[in-house]
């Protein structure tokens, strides 16, 4: 039997009714498109005139105009795949709610959220503390809206790797704009997703600006879709006024996804009616360009589509228009009713509660007392105790898993990881191009998604290349979707000098991590600390900076058998004394010691705290030292130059500072690059002479 050849259809209506078959739509859904459509027109409008009047404060970024992207990409989809979503994100946020949402209350309780939120009302999605740029409803598959422009692209690379690994065959749509195509983690993100076939559906919203700048004035190419080509993935442009033009192609995108075929660009062309802002005057387009795109205005566009196939009369039309509007007035009543947070929420969904037990605390205490008196013999480095962490949280969850770069068969610090991908196989432990923004935002979107990700970055040095992923999308996560999500992801590192390898190899940036809020900063010291902090943090429900000290992998110490992990901050008295306390952490422990034992020969006696975590910080430990001893020396590797051991001090001042009997002394590394040559190095970090020097000065 030979293929039926179908003539080209050149009629409206000839057009609609071949989309409309070929795609198997109802009336039903179809009018369900147009009702979404004109629910997010009418939310936009409203938003608009609330910034007018200045009822509404802070940025909100309208999507009026675009609605056929939201609605006809989210139609495509099941109720069970997810998105993730950018600044101008409310049709997103609707179209996907709504979708879900099964009865009309479902709907209205649903749009009401939406409103509440973008006025920061604690009945809104978010509580209030996300606000138009950041909706979301990750329980229902929205991971939410990002205010960076392009962060949201690593993020659906790791909910879709996710996917993957579970054997699911849910996708993941990205919205994005056209800026963002000119970002790194663009590129990054289509490199990694079309490398692993990853089921996720890249679709860039092309309206033509961002912000100011035409598109025609920051790429050669005229369009985004043609960058598919690199990365050996289909790309395809289609018609963002059109709703059936999208959801058809979407569709075949979330087909080909749903198959193991990997991921698709699609770009939209479309257009917003306001300016990228309510602060636009979008002095830079003109009248007549605004006047041609509103004659293919999406809502028109799907209505006179519906029409021409005899699915909708102008009575209907009005109708839904009514609906709407009462739609609006009850969402409006129902943010006016919404009251504002409280001012005593400020402080809350920063973290996801700790799940340490007293006998975790208690084991702890227990363990370095045998550990002090010679009872634990089982001897190992530390770089081994982490790989001992790491194989017994993967083999207890299967949802561990490691990623990174050159973490495979032949990489990782002294191999550390070349055992365990052996042991698991490729896919827990997976092996990156070399990609940190996407190392770190897929680990985020991976965490949202179910998964317990370790991430790897071969140094702190190069962590600041994942900080927007890391502390944007991640460590302020929590917070900003109103404590209704947790991201359990880990970020190992190196950092620290000694290796001769220069300025950009050997930092100590750790107070860079700790300034964030949302995310735990640990940094152990000893083959003990390393492994029980290790598996504390892969079973912690909150973003881990988990950063080693390079000098540190070959050091020996006793690591007990049995199972045990490290609450998170506990400081360990290394050595007790009673003339100075001495507070640091990593490398500098090793030093310290040296110190104090030099030291008890000219009769001064040195207290050592090891601080294991700076985030959360045991400020008790170190006060209640202060208190005895009556003198405080801080130690660090980092420069001096607003490091962390100035919050430690800062802390001490406030809570004891009338028990100290001399000025605190900080030893910190030189406010100079870490240089090469050796003796250059030595000179620009703290060593034990320095140390001794400091405690000799507060006890004088």
């Amino acid at each position: 039997m030979t293929a039926k050849t179908k003539s080209t259809p050149h009629s409206r209506l000839e057009v609609v009714s071949a989309m409309i078959e070929e795609q198997g739509l109802t009336k039903e859904q179809l009018i369900g498109y147009l009702r979404q459509s004109l629910e997010i027109r009418a939310l936009e409008n409203n938003i608009a005139n609330l910034l007018s009047k200045a009822v509404l404060k802070g940025a909100s970024h309208l999507y009026a105009g675009q609605e056929a992207v939201a609605v006809g990409a989210v139609a495509a989809l099941r109720d069970d795949d997810m998105i993730t979503s950018t600044h101008r994100g409310h049709g997103h946020a609707h179209a996907h709610g709504d979708k879900y949402a099964q009865t009309p209350q479902a709907k209205q309780e649903h749009y009401d959220k939406m409103m509440a939120e973008v006025l920061g009302k604690s009945g809104g999605y978010c509580k209030g503390k996300g606000g138009s740029m950041h909706i979301a409803d990750v329980e229902h598959g929205n991971l939410g809206a990002t205010g960076i422009v392009g962060g949201n692209l690593a993020v659906a690379v790791g909910a879709a790797l996710a996917q993957k690994m579970k054997g699911t065959d849910r996708v993941v749509v990205c919205f994005f704009g056209d800026g963002a195509s000119n970002e790194g983690a663009f590129h990054e993100s289509l490199n990694m997703a079309s490398l692993w076939n990853l089921p996720v559906i890249f679709v860039c919203e092309n309206n033509l600006y961002g912000m100011s700048v035409p598109w025609a004035n920051v790429s050669k190419l005229p369009d985004v879709a043609s960058r598919a080509s690199a990365y050996g993935i289909p790309g395809e442009v289609v018609d963002g006024m059109d709703v059936l033009a999208v959801r058809g192609s979407v569709a075949k995108a979330a087909e080909r996804a749903r198959n193991g075929e990997g991921p698709t660009l699609i770009e939209a062309k479309t257009y917003r009616w306001y300016g990228h802002s309510h602060s636009d005057p979008r002095a830079y387009r003109t009248r007549d360009e605004e006047a041609e795109w509103k004659k293919r205005d999406p809502i028109t566009v799907l209505k006179e589509n519906l029409e021409s196939v005899k699915m909708l009369t102008e009575a209907e039309f009005e109708k839904m228009e009514e609906a709407v509007d009462a739609k609006l007035d009850k969402s409006m009543e129902f943010s006016n009713a919404s009251p504002e947070p409280l001012a005593q929420e400020v402080d809350t969904d920063v973290f996801a509660p700790s799940k340490f037990t007293a006998a975790d605390y208690e084991t702890d205490r227990r363990l370095r007392s045998d550990i002090s008196k010679g009872l634990v013999k089982h001897e190992i480095s530390y770089a081994q105790a982490l790989v001992e962490a790491a194989r017994e949280e993967m083999q207890r969850d299967p949802n561990v898993f490691i990623m990174g770069e050159d973490v495979g068969l032949y990489g990782g610090a002294y191999g550390a990881t070349r055992d365990l991908f052996k042991e698991f196989g490729q896919w827990r432990v997976l092996d990156t191009p070399i990609s940190e923004a996407t190392i770190g935002g897929a680990a985020v979107g991976a965490a949202m998604a179910g998964m317990r990700p370790i991430a790897e970055i071969m140094y702190v040095d190069f962590t600041p290349l994942a900080m927007d992923q890391v502390a944007n999308q991640g460590a302020k996560n929590r917070y900003m979707f109103g404590g209704k999500t947790t991201v359990p992801m880990v970020v190992r590192t190196e950092g620290g000098a000694g290796r001769a390898i220069a300025a950009h190899h050997s930092q100590s940036l750790e107070s860079l991590w700790t300034h964030f809020p949302g995310i735990y900063v640990v940094m152990p010291s000893t083959p003990y600390d390393a492994k029980g902090l290790l598996k504390a943090a892969i079973r912690d429900d909150n973003p881990v900076m988990f950063i080693e000290h390079k000098m540190l992998y070959k050091e020996k110490g006793f690591v007990p058998e049995e199972e045990y992990i490290i609450p998170f901050g506990v400081a360990d008295i290394k050595r007790p004394g009673k003339d100075v306390t001495i507070v640091t952490y990593s490398r500098m422990v090793f030093r310290a010691l040296e110190a104090a034992q030099a030291l008890a020969g000219e009769g001064i006696d040195v207290e050592v705290i090891d601080l294991r975590t700076l985030k959360p910080l045991d400020i008790n430990t170190i006060v209640n030292s202060v208190k005895k001893t009556g003198r405080l020396v801080c130690v660090t590797e980092a420069y001096e130059n607003t490091s962390f051991i100035n919050e430690v001090m800062a802390q001490v001042n406030e809570q004891a500072f009338d028990y100290l009997d001399a000025p605190m002394i900080r030893v910190a590394a030189r406010n100079v690059p870490v240089p090469r040559a050796e003796t250059l190095e030595d000179e620009a970090i703290p060593n034990t002479a320095r140390i001794m020097a400091a405690c000799k000065k507060v006890v004088s």
